[in-house]
């Protein structure tokens, strides 16, 4: 039996923690109990704090853990719940970064849940390794954490002994990822069925909203960025744009990339795809319709563009994200 130990941080969101904690201890008891067989535990899983004391989370709900970090010696697994703010963190519970390189230094895993990515940051653990978190955090987690090749794209991110996952409901797709890895497909798969939880989930851009780079002090390449977004649906030449702001295209093309950290091409097709989602999400249009309304001639195309942005086929993407009414009667 594995032991588990969640560690609730500062300012949490409870479900980053009792999602967590929910897979890892039905694990092997839910499902043998529709089945009429014995339970069978498979983690032993308890809640902790930095200094033991109780925690109220952001929704107000009251945690009372099990302990603090200092009460037990040894754990195979811990899971670090979501922050709030990571400077206000380290403020009240800096503590964790010692706690979790001693662990980690003997040999138990680390696993993260949304911005819990953020501590296990600062250990430095992480430093020339791959992450996740959530995407609306992208941004500062690269400008605090240079050394870390972030993956926001992805849900979960897997280096061996160091997990993390991206979103507060991904705490759930990583416990039954760990579940899956820990004691097989099969006791994983039982747990998925048993939660009526999905398994396999991979992508979190399919929720995420493209956060257009706007942070840069280039005034000349903000005004392109704003004739792009809201002119998306129109075909700009590159010699074009950089004759209208008074560039050579090759600068045009330097400045740009260095400024929004995308080509003019593919931050075009990023402002198209965001348009299109938006469209599907709240509008009963045809595909073709919505292709002609962001400037594309060729469904086909701008249905690869779309994959390749969301991680969804357009029809995917309607399934899941379309009007709520359209999807129950």
């Amino acid at each position: 039996m594995k032991r588990v130990t969640i560690l609730a941080m500062f300012n949490t969101m409870a479900s980053t923690v009792i999602g967590p904690m929910d897979i890892f201890y039905q694990t092997g008891v839910i499902w043998n109990y529709f089945q009429g067989r014995k339970p069978r535990p498979f983690f032993e899983t308890k809640i902790v704090t930095t200094d033991g004391k109780p925690l109220k989370c952001l929704n107000g709900i009251g945690l009372l853990p099990d302990g603090s970090i200092r009460d037990w010696e040894s754990t195979d697994l811990i899971v670090v719940s979501s922050i709030l703010n990571i400077d206000k963190t380290m403020k009240y519970q800096s503590e964790a970064v010692d706690w979790l390189k001693h662990h980690y230094q003997r040999g138990a895993h680390i696993a993260t849940i949304c911005t819990g990515a953020f501590v296990l940051a600062e250990t430095g653990l992480l430093d020339g390794k791959t992450a996740t978190t959530h995407w609306g955090a992208a941004d500062d987690f690269r400008q605090r954490y240079p050394l870390i090749d972030l993956k926001p794209e992805r849900l979960i991110t897997d280096e061996g002994d160091l997990f993390c996952s991206g979103g507060m409901n991904a705490g759930t797709d990583l416990a039954l990822y760990l579940v899956e890895k820990y004691c097989g497909h099969e006791v994983a798969l039982q747990s998925s069925k048993a939660m009526i939880s999905d398994i396999g989930r991979t992508l979190q851009t399919p929720y995420s909203i493209f956060q257009f780079q706007k942070d840069h002090h280039d005034t000349q390449i903000l005004s392109v960025q704003k004739l792009i977004e809201e002119n998306f649906d129109q075909n700009y030449p590159y010699e074009e744009l950089a004759r209208r702001f008074g560039m050579s295209r090759r600068t045009f093309e330097r400045r740009f990339k260095a400024a929004t950290g995308d080509t003019p091409l593919i931050y075009l097709q990023r402002a198209r795809v965001k348009a299109a989602k938006k469209m599907i999400e709240t509008q009963n249009l045809s595909f073709d319709e919505i292709v002609y309304r962001v400037g594309y001639e060729d469904s086909s195309s701008f249905r690869k563009i779309f994959l390749r942005h969301t991680g969804l086929l357009p029809s995917e993407y309607q399934r899941r994200f379309q009007r709520i009414e359209s999807r129950v009667s």
